[in-house]
């Protein structure tokens, strides 16, 4: 089965990127676990981890660091979006 594509990305607070995909739907995907090692660990530089951006149907960092886009979907959860109280 196919993943659903990812149309925006933006970065979070705390390691986590905010995906909005093709179904309609806004995830959370925590990066955190990825984050270790020489390739992963540039990470951990918030400057750095904020130059994500969409390649193809996935997404990726400045120096390449990708996720595979079935994990994005998969390992996410649904973003509780609250309208705003009138």
């Amino acid at each position: 089965m196919l993943s659903p594509k990812v149309m925006d990305v933006a970065p979070l607070i705390g390691y986590k990127l905010m995906l909005s995909f093709d179904t309609g739907e806004q995830r959370i995907f925590d990066v955190t676990p990825y984050i270790s090692g020489d390739w992963f660990g540039k990470l951990k530089d918030e400057v750095f981890f904020n130059t994500v951006r969409i390649v193809g149907n996935t997404i990726e960092w400045a120096d390449g660091q990708d996720i595979a886009p079935h994990e994005l979907y998969e390992d996410s959860v649904l973003a509780q979006i609250t309208e705003p109280k009138i």
